[in-house]
């Protein structure tokens, strides 16, 4: 691309990045992986918030009501929606909304939205003495709707969630909060994402 492209992410703690410096977040290192890939790309614009449900998301971006169109726009949310128990179709509702929200911003174009999954905090240490099976579960339940409604919109998709389970035995992809996810493991998932960032900007 000739011209410096913007990207937008969308999210809640696992986007701005709860417990890891600014430059570990999945964003942050997503973009200095695109400029090794010869991308001219400029730091992303994150509105995302620790504890963020998707209607708390949806209410943020229309308060900070960015301008697009950005050349890519990332959403990941619903892992609160699960942590506080609301219901699978609020959520759909709610992540059906999102998704319209990133494609204004995209300019309209599905391929420059790329939803990611939400990941299983139940391998964490946090979760210790809860039911990590029925978490697990509920995890993948709402997986299926997010991955259902990107289908139905045309975004693009990462399953970050296998890759999340990998903490279960290994200790170095959680952060020190025992909750959140390590730089290392942000750099795993900015890997998984960047194809498909690529092959959106790819186009041009």
């Amino acid at each position: 691309m000739s011209a410096l492209a913007r990207f937008l992410a969308l999210g809640d703690s696992y986007t701005c990045g709860e417990s890891v410096a600014p430059a570990e977040r999945w964003p942050v290192q997503l973009a200095a992986m695109m400029r090794y890939h010869g991308i001219d790309i400029g730091d992303p614009e994150i509105i995302a918030t620790t504890g963020w449900t998707t209607d708390e998301l949806a209410s943020a971006v229309a308060e900070r009501d960015p301008r697009g169109p950005f050349a890519l726009v990332f959403l990941l949310a619903g892992v609160n929606n699960q942590y506080r128990g609301r219901p699978r179709d609020e959520y759909r509702e709610q992540f059906r909304g999102l998704l319209g929200q990133a494609l204004a911003f995209a300019g309209s174009d599905p391929g420059r939205v790329v939803v990611l999954s939400i990941p299983d905090w139940g391998v964490t240490p946090f979760a210790a003495g809860r039911d990590t099976a029925r978490i697990a579960r509920e995890i993948d339940a709402f997986n299926a709707v997010n991955r259902d409604e990107a289908a139905r919109a045309g975004a693009r998709y990462v399953d970050v969630t296998p890759v999340s389970r990998m903490a279960a035995a290994d200790v170095a992809l959680v952060a020190e909060d025992g909750l959140h996810p390590s730089g290392l493991m942000y750099r795993a998932w900015a890997q998984l994402v960047l194809p498909e960032a690529l092959a959106a900007l790819a186009v041009d």
